[in-house]
């Protein structure tokens, strides 16, 4: 098992810079950065500090979309910062959720984001590659040949289908067991249908963990399945709330949402919140003592999950990563 923290781009610089290194220091090996260049600060610049104050944790956005960027600046950012880092960069791509809607535009198709991600891979590499409507091909005479690891991030069958095809892993707002279960294994079946060698195909629960009173965990970190909900209710948009093709467990929860503030995205002070019950809290989330913690990411890892990625957002942060180094990461290695 892997384990990794996520920012918001509103995070001080300089606590930052200490936060990645007691995070590396606790055996974190991993350390993802919010893409949405409206609501956070840039996250590049962010990422390219920390990979200055550390020395084998790997570093991403999570998750960038296709739709915010000219594709060859964007690949242009991923190569530098992999040259730069001795290559600890890897790419997570989504629909473009918060980066797009807060400007009032639709997220990207399925297709584009497969395309986006190897197209960038492939400029990385230092390939000629044509894209879009760009009148000649684009090849970097600086690249050195690094291969970045994907992501996607999905929850709908079409999008767990293109995570499996397209991507070498899968991005999972969510830990509960059961459900990362049932969207690794459509990623897994999926890549194989397509012929690819899925043995080394990784999953990530990404979700917040909190330690102590229960009362005071499932506030902390309610903000959570309200920012879920606003995904599945997308798919729920899709599919149908009886579709077979979605479990009862994800979609039920979103039936009293009222809408979503994007202005407040990820935040606990999302006006949006009074539909979320503590039993979807606690399901969600990574709550309680150290050996709740432990016992849950063992279910994770049971269901297919290879990375566990704490969202660093709802506060007692520094303890949260010190405790995961003396308490919880000792369990797995």
């Amino acid at each position: 098992m892997e384990f990794g923290i996520t920012f918001k781009g509103f995070v001080d610089a300089e606590r930052a810079r200490y936060l990645v290194r007691q995070a590396e220091f606790a055996g974190f090996t991993y350390c993802w950065f919010y893409d949405s260049h409206i609501l956070w600060r840039d996250c590049y610049a962010a990422i390219a500090m920390c990979m200055e104050h550390t020395e084998h944790m790997r570093f991403g956005p999570l998750v960038t979309n296709p739709d915010v960027r000219d594709w060859s600046v964007a690949a242009s950012i991923f190569g530098s910062l992999s040259k730069q880092s001795g290559g600890r960069f890897d790419l997570a791509v989504g629909r473009g959720d918060s980066s797009m809607r807060v400007m009032g535009k639709k997220p990207a198709t399925l297709g584009r984001v497969a395309e986006f991600i190897a197209k960038t891979k492939a400029m990385v590499r230092g390939e000629e590659v044509s894209y879009g409507e760009i009148p000649a091909p684009v090849k970097f005479p600086w690249a050195v040949g690094h291969e970045i690891p994907s992501w996607i991030a999905a929850y709908g069958p079409l999008a767990l289908k293109t995570a499996g095809e397209a991507a070498e892993g899968v991005v999972l707002q969510i830990a509960d067991p059961g459900l990362c279960k049932w969207f690794t294994d459509q990623c897994i079946d999926a890549g194989k249908a397509a012929g690819k060698d899925m043995s080394g195909f990784r999953s990530m629960a990404a979700a917040p963990a909190y330690f102590g009173d229960k009362r005071k965990a499932i506030e902390a970190v309610k903000w959570f399945p309200a920012m879920v909900g606003n995904h599945v209710a997308d798919i729920v948009e899709k599919y149908g709330a009886d579709s077979d093709q979605v479990p009862k467990s994800l979609t039920s929860y979103v039936e009293k949402r009222r809408g979503y503030d994007y202005s407040k995205h990820g935040q606990a002070d999302n006006p949006f919140l009074d539909f979320i019950t503590d039993d979807i809290v606690e399901s969600f989330c990574v709550l309680g003592e150290p050996a709740d913690h432990i016992a849950k990411i063992r279910d994770l890892e049971t269901a297919g999950v290879t990375q566990f990625n704490i969202y660093l957002d709802s506060g007692e942060e520094e303890d949260i990563i010190a405790r995961y180094g003396r308490e919880v990461i000792p369990a797995f290695r």
